[in-house]
């Protein structure tokens, strides 16, 4: 058998470069992979360990603190850094020159590729540097006036309501607020709660796929399909989604998309990603200047100025090593993780899991609380007495912390998270 490691040092290697395959020269190299590739299916794959040692191996992170908040950023694996640092170090041979007229050159065929990845147009999808940025350029850039209505939940992301908030300040729209009572495994209690809010004044519905506080999938396409055909546009918040839950953006039905491509795809820090459906993009204001601010170009948000092109050319290095990967394994591996360690911790005396265990309702994320702890205390612990990163949760009667762990996470490492957690649901319960 190769060795596990130059193995998939080949394979990330040749992602890095455009249009170069995986060294296969080695029958067994090639043989293991077909067998790993075609003879698994998903589900066997996410425990084939092996494998995901490969994976792990083209990871930097620290052997010692246990990075379990993957959900606000990942790491990039080597060879994303790599790229990156490429070309940082390119640009600073003649930056005015390396910057605008060589790297700027490669945005379309990013575009393109990021596109694909996403199932629709290049036309649709233009390059920005998070989830907040693009959907704020969507917020901002609707045409509404006061009294229109906008639907919205409290479980939203805080950037998001915030922006919303803004606007009824500024315009005089009306936020109808929905509570979702989480966690849910009932997609179509989900569906009625939203639509039971829409009226003949609704204009926009704004959905967040991914729940970040407790990982909850919403069934953003059920809620669309009937948003649409009562004329009110749907927004939807992919920020933890893209690259975690296996689906193309026009699954989805929404007109308006946006993504960070730091979290799930592991590209450089400050990437992301907007959507638009090619019909809407008239209707979106640029959020920045641009000579055409109500044109049909989707490139008239992308007017940012001088902006990182090292970073934003490394997108494809990321894209590469997701697709090496494969959506559905990958998925199907990071659903693993989180039950690996959930179900192990769930029959733990004073130990609360607030996310589903089923993969149509979560996927990485899950949220877990111990009777007489509060969020930020337990988060405190994990991290000053086991060396284990997570974030704290404070949401309606939630108080805990979210573990989201990664593609290069290994049950080892869970090991570690379930015995911290039931040496400290014990504690509680002694005192």
């Amino acid at each position: 058998m190769p060795n596990r490691r130059t193995f998939f040092r080949q394979l990330s290697a040749a992602a890095a470069l455009p249009f170069a395959l995986p060294d296969f020269s080695s029958p067994a190299s090639f043989d293991l992979y077909n067998r790993l590739r075609t003879s698994l299916s998903p589900q066997q794959l996410a425990q084939d360990e092996d494998f995901w040692s490969w994976v792990k191996a083209d990871f930097t992170v620290s052997p010692n603190l246990l990075n379990l908040n993957n959900g606000g950023v990942s790491p990039q694996p080597k060879t994303v850094q790599d790229a990156h640092i490429r070309f940082y170090q390119y640009s600073n041979e003649a930056p005015s020159y390396y910057m605008w007229r060589i790297l700027d050159q490669g945005r379309e065929a990013l575009r393109a590729k990021l596109a694909d990845l996403a199932g629709c147009s290049p036309e649709e999808v233009a390059i920005n540097r998070n989830a907040t940025e693009g959907l704020n350029t969507i917020i901002f850039g609707l045409d509404l006036k006061a009294g229109d209505e906008v639907v919205l939940t409290k479980q939203d992301y805080p950037n998001m309501m915030n922006a919303w908030k803004q606007r009824e300040k500024r315009d005089g729209i009306k936020l109808v607020w929905l509570d979702l009572n989480l966690p849910s495994e009932n997609e179509e209690e989900l569906v009625r709660k939203y639509v039971s809010a829409f009226t003949g004044r609704t204009r926009v519905v704004h959905v967040t796929h991914l729940i970040n506080w407790t990982g909850q999938i919403i069934p953003v396409r059920k809620i669309a399909d009937i948003a649409r055909k009562q004329g009110i546009e749907v927004i939807c918040d992919g920020a933890h989604s893209f690259a975690h839950l296996d689906y193309k953006v026009p699954d989805l039905g929404c007109d308006y998309y946006a993504t960070s491509l730091h979290k799930w795809l592991c590209a450089p820090f400050g990437s992301g990603m907007m959507y638009i459906r090619k019909e809407k993009i008239k209707n979106i204001w640029a959020l920045l200047s641009n000579n055409e601010p109500d044109g049909p170009d989707i490139r008239k948000f992308e007017s940012l100025g001088t902006r990182s092109f090292a970073s934003e050319m490394a997108i494809g290095t990321a894209v590469d090593f997701h697709l090496a990967i494969g959506p559905a394994r990958k998925f199907a591996r990071l659903h693993y993780l989180k039950n690996y360690w959930a179900e192990k911790v769930r029959d733990v005396s004073g130990v609360k899991l607030h996310t589903s265990l089923k993969p149509e309702f979560a996927g990485a994320l899950a949220v877990v609380s111990i009777d007489g702890l509060k969020g930020g205390d337990l988060e405190s612990q994990l991290l000053n007495t086991y060396k284990i990163h997570t974030t704290p949760i404070v949401t309606g009667s939630i108080s805990g912390v979210r573990v989201t762990p990664h593609v290069y996470t290994t049950p080892k490492d869970l090991d570690r998270l379930v015995a911290a957690i039931t040496e400290l649901a014990g504690k509680q319960k002694k005192s």
